[in-house]
């Protein structure tokens, strides 16, 4: 009594659909957390991008260049110097030499960067604790593991896309 080829068992399929509402549920958390994060910090010249970027200089033990500001956050390079220039301009970051590389300079922020950052970090743990009352710490790290789990694995499994896709289309073709 096996699986045809190609047939999946019931585990496998409330696996996949447990799946599909994850990553639904992922991405309208995202979006509410970007509309949620810029209304927190909007007064303070700020943005949920630009605190997430000033948030990867604050936690670098040295400046980094925007290149590696963009590889630690897992974006690309092109709108990490996008943001990177905005807040230049608006005096909340400053570019200095990099002794290792002319061309890449460091990212460092400027006293009214740090003092925006620590507003938006301050205000972080008030809203963290209205949202998270009532939950336990181990529910909350046990979701954050699921998460991080979820995250190395998609990021391991990106040579094997095109594969996948290959794969499937010439399935569909058939």
């Amino acid at each position: 009594m096996g699986l045809k080829p190609g047939a999946a068992s019931e585990d496998r399929l409330r696996t996949r659909r447990a799946w599909s509402g994850l990553v639904i549920d992922v991405f309208r958390l995202n979006g509410d957390l970007i509309e949620a994060g810029d209304a927190l910090v909007r007064d303070l010249g700020l943005t949920s991008a630009r605190w997430q970027v000033l948030g990867a200089i604050a936690l670098s033990p040295v400046p980094l260049p925007v290149a590696h500001i963009a590889r630690n956050m897992g974006l690309a390079r092109q709108s990490v110097q996008r943001v990177v220039d905005e807040m230049r301009d608006d005096g909340l970051v400053r570019l200095e030499p990099n002794p290792h590389h002319r061309r890449a300079p460091l990212v460092t922020m400027t006293p009214r960067g740090e003092a925006a950052y620590e507003q938006a970090m301050a205000r972080k743990d008030v809203w963290a604790d209205v949202l998270t009352e009532g939950m336990s710490p181990a529910a909350v790290e046990a979701a954050s593991e699921l998460l991080r789990i979820l995250q190395e694995r998609i990021s391991a499994s990106h040579g094997r896309i095109a594969t996948i896709a290959s794969s499937t289309r010439k399935e569909t073709q058939e």
